[in-house]
């Protein structure tokens, strides 16, 4: 397929199974996991794109710090397996979005997407993330350094605004794609609606109707019912999954219709792939204490019947060999191992 009939292909309607493309970089379908801080490392990326997600992004990495050479940072960027590979990228002076966008290119992303919608306070403060959407004219500063940086696609993801009295996702969005952005993201809230409420499905609209780039929509989006009601209301063309995701990395390639609920024993089997990865990602020590948030997630979505002193007990310990019987104990006790979901339709 030549190059121009990629670049159209999103305009079709959009099926959660089917491919688009960003660029000229094909995406096998339209569910894509949402970069967040903490969460999406390594092996929860390389879980969620083995289990059907169709694209899969970074964790947010810090631009200055990746240009110094962070440690962290480059274990951030780290490619998890599967392409295309998308590096997210935070930062405020375009200098150094600049340089650190070389450094993902030059270290295999096949995609570069920027950070305008994180509504953390820590990121705020310093004047990134959606922070840099109460200054649009210097947040396309940022944009055009970044799409100048390198010859990859870079991408923008974004909130509907600061707040109610400056929705500005449609103006920011229409410069961006004149500055040479492949794709748009937009989560629908403002920034200072953090996480209350419930994502405006219907106000991502407004940015559809100014952008001829690939659109994906974010907020809220928990089944396959939801993701087909999204992109009608949305018009995008794919869906980012977010918190929906947390202890169950394989939902997103069950909400795009590419694998089965797992039964019991394969969340167990899941569990223990993601845990055993972490040890070996990050070290036993730095492991047991960056797993904690996930083996959290795992207990409240599949073992909710635990007492609070037993899942706090499980939660305290500092023993790999302890924590993966015990989850995998209590997930096994807390419905038949060979019960099996239905393959989303």
């Amino acid at each position: 397929m030549s190059a121009a009939c990629l670049k159209d292909m999103h305009l079709l309607s959009p099926t959660l199974s089917s491919s688009f493309v960003i660029g000229d970089l094909a995406v096998r379908n339209r569910v894509v996991l949402a970069p967040m801080s903490g969460v999406t490392d390594v092996p929860f990326r390389r879980l969620a794109f083995e289990h059907g997600a169709g694209l899969v992004v970074t964790e947010m990495v810090a631009s200055r710090e990746l240009v110094g050479k962070a440690r962290e940072s480059f274990l951030r960027m780290e490619h998890a397996g599967g392409r295309p590979h998308m590096v997210q990228l935070a930062g405020r002076e375009a200098g150094w979005m600049a340089e650190a966008a070389k450094v993902c290119e030059a270290n295999g992303a096949d995609i570069v997407d920027i950070n305008m919608g994180c509504p953390a306070k820590k990121v705020i403060g310093g004047y990134s993330g959606s922070a840099l959407m109460r200054d649009p004219d210097h947040a396309l500063s940022l944009i055009e350094a970044t799409v100048k940086a390198v010859k990859i696609p870079v991408t923008v993801k974004m909130r509907l605004g600061w707040d109610e009295t400056s929705i500005n996702a449609p103006l920011i969005a229409r410069r961006a794609e004149e500055a040479g952005v492949a794709m748009v993201t937009v989560h629908g809230r403002t920034r200072m609606q953090f996480y209350t409420g419930r994502a405006d499905w219907d106000a991502i609209r407004a940015v559809r109707d100014v952008l001829t780039i690939p659109l994906v929509a974010n907020g809220d989006v928990d089944t396959r019912a939801d993701a087909e009601e999204i992109l009608r209301r949305s018009g995008a063309d794919a869906v980012m999954i977010g918190r929906a995701a947390q202890g169950r990395p394989w939902h997103p390639g069950v909400v795009a219709g590419m694998a089965r609920e797992p039964d019991a024993a394969g969340i167990a089997a899941i569990f223990s792939a993601h845990y055993r990865g972490m040890m070996d990602f990050y070290g036993e020590k730095s492991g047991v204490r960056h797993a904690r948030k996930h083996v959290g997630w795992y207990l409240d979505r599949h073992a909710g019947h635990l007492a609070p002193q037993e899942k706090g007990a499980i939660m305290t310990s500092d023993v790999p060999a302890e924590v993966l019987a015990r989850v995998e104990a209590a997930i096994l006790s807390a419905r038949p191992a060979g019960s099996t979901g239905e393959m989303a339709a």
